[in-house]
């Protein structure tokens, strides 16, 4: 995949990191794979219990409309429930719906209110009621009212789906602090983007800081076998 770096000029190949010619350097301002607009994108966590996804949807978010986050009873019983001081934002909406029918029917009607920064609905597992024609409605739905929504999936498969964009996010090491050498430094990312609308398939280790995604290494420098190990 040909990457550009954030100053529209293509970085040179460095010999030390063993990137490939048309990718950034580590540590370069990189612009995220996304659609032309608005539209249903999934999440697969990359276990039940990382919640690192959390803050790759928050950077992309409108800081300054108030955000729709549902969850289904599942999600919550199995993963948590989302604690609103701690996420750093304005105004948020959650919602707690009973089952996934519930929640899909919230995310819809949620997604037609043009006044959201973004709509995110968490199901757990693979619910008879997420099948292709609900994600299709979602997908629709936002592209009409230009409200991004973001379908989270904790434990299920990458079934038939009307999602235009479909990552798999998994927590990384943390940066370095700059001012503690024992304290964590910001949160990085193993992300896969395994099948997207006008994007080819792709892998990075990425993080996010002074309101821009970065590459935390480049491909091929052994990062993200670093972050395999780590995860086994």
């Amino acid at each position: 995949m040909s990457l550009v770096a954030g100053d529209g000029s293509r970085a040179a190949k460095s010999p030390a990191s063993g990137s490939p010619p048309d990718a950034p350097l580590p540590g370069a301002r990189w612009h995220l794979p996304a659609p032309p607009g608005p539209t249903l994108s999934e999440l697969f966590a990359g276990s039940p219990r990382d919640a690192g996804w959390t803050n790759f949807l928050l950077a992309q978010a409108d800081r300054g409309k108030p955000l729709l986050w549902i969850q289904d009873r599942m999600a919550i019983l199995e993963s948590g429930r989302i604690y609103p001081p701690g996420l750093g934002r304005g105004e948020l909406i959650h919602v707690e719906a009973r089952d996934a029918r519930a929640a899909l029917w919230a995310m819809e009607e949620g997604v037609r209110c043009s006044g959201l920064a973004a709509v995110i609905g968490e199901l757990w597992g693979d619910p008879q009621a997420l099948d292709f024609t609900a994600t299709r409605r979602l997908a629709v739905a936002a592209e009409r009212s230009g409200v991004p929504c973001w379908l989270v999936r904790l434990g299920g498969t990458a079934n038939l789906s009307g999602a235009r964009m479909r990552w798999r996010i998994a927590s990384g090491p943390s940066l370095a602090n700059p001012f503690d050498p024992r304290a964590p430094g910001i949160s990085a990312w193993d992300a896969e983007l395994f099948r997207a609308r006008g994007h080819q398939p792709g892998r990075w280790s990425i993080a996010h800081e002074a309101g821009a995604f970065r590459l935390v290494a480049a491909p091929g420098s052994g990062a993200l076998e670093q972050v395999e190990r780590l995860r086994a």
